[in-house]
């Protein structure tokens, strides 16, 4: 036996080497077909952009409305009308002793830290009530508006920036004077006219300067 092979025998290795050759070719490109598809490119992607955030709206601050105030005095009614300012108008006159405030200016003056203060007629028994406040702007415009709807002007209780004031109502004379500072208030049955209360609005007034 030799070792040579018949041309039968070659082209039938041969042909079965293709098949082999064919087979893996075919199973590798299978394999190739299954391979996951590739992910699109990210820079190939539209991505929404962010809506802009509204601007806020700035909220306006409320201006404070001014309220009526008023502040301390700080005077006594022995500095407001001494002694001897008092016995210039009446000798007859002296301190009310436990005065309580009864008009309607001396009552609002001491709602707002003024003071009141009552002399007292010896013999008839006739009160005479003061009062001084120190308003605000706000509190002053508002007493002088109402001074002006209610009473008459009075040019004798001092001139400007002094204001003055008088109406009759209840049987009581009541003035008022308006300072650049101060509100001051006398009411009396005694007053019957602006003149009467002049001497003393006008020793008030001396003591306020």
């Amino acid at each position: 036996m030799t070792d040579s092979f018949s041309p039968s025998l070659l082209r039938s290795r041969r042909l079965r080497a293709g098949l082999v050759l064919a087979t893996g070719s075919l199973a590798l490109g299978a394999l190739t077909g299954c391979s996951p598809a590739a992910t699109p490119s990210a820079s190939g992607s539209s991505t929404p952009s962010a809506s802009p955030s509204a601007t806020p709206i700035p909220t306006a601050t409320p201006t404070p409305t001014p309220t009526p105030a008023g502040a301390a005095v700080g005077l006594t009614c022995a500095q407001l009308l001494t002694p001897d300012d008092v016995y210039a108008f009446n000798p007859n006159y002296s301190t009310a002793p436990g005065f309580t405030a009864k008009s309607g200016t001396a009552k609002t003056a001491l709602s707002y830290q003024g003071i009141a203060c009552g002399l007292l007629n010896q013999t008839s028994g006739e009160i005479i009530e003061l009062s001084v406040a120190l308003p605000n702007p706000t509190l002053m415009t508002s007493l002088t508006d109402k001074a002006i709807a209610a009473s008459n002007p009075v040019p004798s209780y001092g001139s400007a920036p002094v204001s003055g004031f008088f109406t009759t109502k209840g049987g009581n004379g009541e003035a008022q004077v308006f300072t650049d500072k101060y509100w001051v208030t006398l009411s009396s049955p005694v007053f019957g006219e602006p003149g009467d209360a002049e001497q003393l609005m006008s020793a008030a007034l001396s003591h306020l300067q």
